[in-house]
């Protein structure tokens, strides 16, 4: 599935870690091979991707703590050196092994390391594969917010293999659906109003009914980000809901999921459109139903401070002279377009801080 002028592939099946060392022999030949992982992923699926590798070229593997926590300028800086210590050179390649995270710090690792060497994306959680492994951006969070430094570095191949999914436990699972879901209500009703129906499926772990769900959502997400590319720098609708989440994971200390924090702001973000009058107030109904089905929350753990919630916000890199803006639907299947034609709104402050107030 080449995805626009980058022309790499989206390799989708079940079991091919299996099939790696051809994978990798086809898309990305590399004298040697640096895996990057987390503490988590590595005693699972670090062992056969290193036998893999080595079966074409000497890798090494490197790992770092678990958690978007750390997802830091410090384990970047770390993970540089381990890579220089080992004298890799820029014929060498990196292979991004594991979730979200690791796919961002290891492709900014790529992006940086001698000012740039090729990278594979190896996702193993749904989130990342229908979501982060897809369309070059890496980076690592500060204290100002997530991803605010970074850079686009896209990779050779992404190798999405659905058997990795059954290690996921239900909260993983109900973590990659919220961008799913997503994925509905920005462009394909038809496909938000299916995913209803295999909610049983997504939680047995049946591997045809995911390979559907990640299929889908990767064309959904290629067909987005080529747009992108041809309006040349206007704001995603892919960025729904992350505003408010990427405050909340932010003030929050990251203790929730990526993609809890998602299907809380999806449900903030179409009551905010409701207020200001783009969103028809049909569409939270349908995102609460939808949230509740996958098992996803609709409001924080705890109480969420909304004056920092708001300086958070203003940090977001959609925000424009202090104006925070936003991706948000008309309906479900539909997103709003702005004055401009550009695909983000601006809200009123005062309506963002009353929206802000009620995450409770």
């Amino acid at each position: 599935m080449p995805l626009g002028d980058a022309s790499y592939d989206i390799v989708l099946g079940d079991g091919l870690l299996a099939d790696c060392a051809e994978l990798l022999a086809k898309y990305c030949p590399a004298p040697r091979y640096a895996i990057i992982t987390d503490s988590s992923v590595a005693p699972l699926y670090g062992k056969p991707v290193l036998a893999a590798a080595q079966r074409i070229a000497p890798t090494i593997l490197v790992t770092f703590p678990a958690g978007e926590w750390n997802k830091t300028r410090e384990t970047w800086a770390t993970l540089t050196d381990q890579l220089l210590s080992a004298h890799l050179d820029r014929e060498a390649a990196i292979l991004a092994l594991g979730g979200g995270v690791a796919g961002d710090l290891a492709g900014f690792v790529a992006a940086t390391f001698l000012r740039g060497i090729r990278h594979v994306q190896i996702p193993t959680s749904l989130l990342a594969m229908i979501d982060s492994s897809i369309g070059g951006k890496t980076g690592v969070d500060t204290r100002f917010g997530k991803n605010l430094v970074g850079a686009f570095h896209q990779p050779r191949v992404v190798i999405a293999d659905v058997g990795t999914l059954s290690s996921l436990p239900p909260p993983q699972l109900a973590a990659g659906m919220a961008e799913a879901l997503k994925h509905g209500v920005i462009t394909d009703a038809a496909y938000f109003r299916v995913l209803l129906d295999h909610s049983a499926g997504v939680f047995q772990h049946d591997s045809a009914v995911l390979l559907d769900v990640v299929r889908r959502s990767v064309e959904i997400k290629v067909e987005v980000v080529v747009e992108d590319e041809r309006e040349q720098g206007r704001r995603s609708i892919l960025n729904f809901g992350h505003t408010i989440a990427h405050a909340l994971e932010a003030t929050m200390g990251y203790e929730l999921l990526h993609g809890e924090a998602v299907a809380i702001g999806m449900l903030a973000e179409a009551e905010l459109g409701r207020r200001i009058g783009v969103t028809d107030p049909s569409v939270a109904d349908e995102i609460r139903t939808a949230l509740e089905a996958f098992r996803l929350p609709v409001s924080p753990p705890g109480e969420a401070d909304p004056t920092r919630m708001l300086e958070a916000m203003q940090q977001d890199k959609k925000t424009r002279e202090q104006t925070v803006r936003f991706a948000l639907p008309r309906q479900v299947g539909e997103m709003a377009r702005g004055a401009a034609g550009e695909w983000t709104v601006a809200a009123p402050t005062d309506v963002v801080s009353q929206i802000l107030a009620q995450l409770k």
